[in-house]
Parts: structure tokens; sequence; C-alpha cells
């Protein structure tokens, strides 16, 4: 029902997360892009240690397969918490990233991977069915050294909440900065989730949310849609390619992607905004 209405809402890109122990990512992003003509969705994300690298290419090929195009599959470190509760905790969660994501990519691609690393170990592994063409592959990041190396061996970045655009912003440079470094041609594509509320009391409902902080109002998105417009447009100024809106809790969702549509409408790169 949330990606009908996201998808008769005009929305263009519809953003799934994997919390433990709630359900899978790539289940739920399977049954949305079923119910949905052309909906895309993104996964932001799914936690690297839970999956054998082997196993998450099988997942994003055959959604990426049955759904080509449609399918933002991005990874992460996991909440370290649970990591830990379920005995899949890395030691180095940088080394982790290091060797998945780049076998990830490999493997979507069709190639024949070898690695002997610390985390990932393959003989020969390719996919029987890899996708006509591979998707972007998105990582979340936060830390410096976490966003260098996203732009280093990701396509796209995941920045989470709660952040103000001159944050964000900085974010974008050290993942430009560590893409460069790498040696690599093209550029990094950031997604941002802004925690946002439309409507009356929007603003509390937001500052709220992020917690008690003097500088709450400047890190949310919150009032008419046109005010939410101006925002998601200093974030897209900021660096950001795609504003995802997030709504507080209790909200009615259709009603939330309604607006989400008419923001997209009221901004002037209204592909920026899910």
């Amino acid at each position: 029902d949330a990606a009908r209405a996201a998808e008769d809402a005009g929305v263009e890109e519809l953003w799934l997360w994997e919390d433990c122990f709630r359900s899978s990512a790539w289940a739920a992003a399977a049954a949305a892009l079923a119910v949905t003509d052309h909906l895309r969705i993104g996964v932001g994300i799914a936690p690297f240690p839970l999956r054998n690298v082997a196993a998450s290419a099988m997942e994003v090929a055959t959604i990426e397969r049955m759904f080509p195009g449609r399918l933002l599959p991005g990874f992460g470190h996991g909440v370290q918490d649970w990591m830990r509760q379920i005995g899949a905790k890395a030691a180095s969660p940088l080394t982790l990233m290091q060797e998945q994501l780049p076998a990830l990519r490999s493997l979507l691609a069709g190639d024949t991977v070898s690695a002997e690393g610390r985390y990932v170990r393959l003989r020969e592994v390719a996919l029987d069915w890899p996708p006509a063409e591979a998707p972007l592959v998105y990582a979340a990041a936060e830390g410096p050294k976490t966003l260098a190396l996203a732009g280093a061996v990701a396509d796209g970045v995941i920045l989470d909440s709660r952040h103000t655009v001159d944050e964000i912003a900085e974010a974008v440079g050290v993942v430009r900065a560590g893409r460069a470094d790498a040696g690599r041609d093209g550029r990094t594509d950031v997604v941002a989730y802004v925690l946002t509320a439309f409507g009356p009391g929007a603003r509390e409902r937001a500052a709220a949310a992020v917690g008690d902080r003097p500088d709450a109002a400047d890190r949310v998105l919150a009032g008419s849609v046109s005010e939410v417009a101006e925002g998601v447009a200093r974030f897209q100024a900021a660096g950001v390619d795609d504003v995802v809106l997030l709504p507080t809790d209790d909200v009615d969702l259709a009603a939330f992607y309604a607006a989400v549509g008419q923001v997209a409408i009221a901004v002037p790169n209204a592909g920026g905004v899910s």
C-alpha cells in the first residue's frame, strides 16, 4: 500500500532500510517493485556483516533482472550493537567495506572474482545470471574515513539524517576527495536522508525527533511544501543528488507522499527528491 501510494503521488524513488530484527530489505524491495510500474526502490541500507558478499550479489542481481533499472542497492557497516548481538560484528568495519564493495560490484558486472582477504574469500566466483546492466551500488558513510572509502570503492554514498547543510557539504567534499585519490573518473552519486514534517506543528514535531539541541531547526525540513522545497534546494546546492524526505513517526504516509510529490514539482531538480 505504501509503495502504491508513493507512486500515485508522483514520488520517483522510495527508500527502505533493513533494521534488525524486522523485515528483509530485499524481500520488501521486491514486493514494492512488483506492485508498482516505474517507482525506483532504494535500499539504504542493508548491513554488510549480515550476508556473505556472494549472497548479496545474488539478491541484488535477481531483483535487478526482474525489474531492470529500478533497484538502488545500498550497504553499510550496520548498527554495531546488533552486529555484535548476532555474532557478526567485524573487528574492522572499514576493512570489511573495502573488501566487500569491490567484490560485489565486480560480481554484479558479470566478472569472475577471486579474493583472499580478511573477510572476503572467493575462489573464481561468478554469477550464473548477472544483470544485463549492473546497478549503482551505494555505501552508507558518516565518519571521515568511511566517507573517503565510500568515495573510493562505491558508486554512490548514503548520508544519514540529522545533519546541517554545512555538515553535508563537508561530507560530500570528503567523498569526492576519496574518489579522486583512488584515481576514479566520474562522480559519486550522493543520497541524503533529511527528517521532514509538513503541516501544523511541523517544526515542533521534526525538531522533537532530532532531540533537545539548540540547532535542531537546522537539521530538519519542516513547514509548507514551498518551505520544504526551499530546504531541499539548499541540500542540493551542497552537493546532494537525491534528498530523501524521512517522515517523523506516526504520520499518514499517503498524505506525506502527496506532499513529497508536490515538493518534487516545486524544486528545480525534480528528480532529486524522494
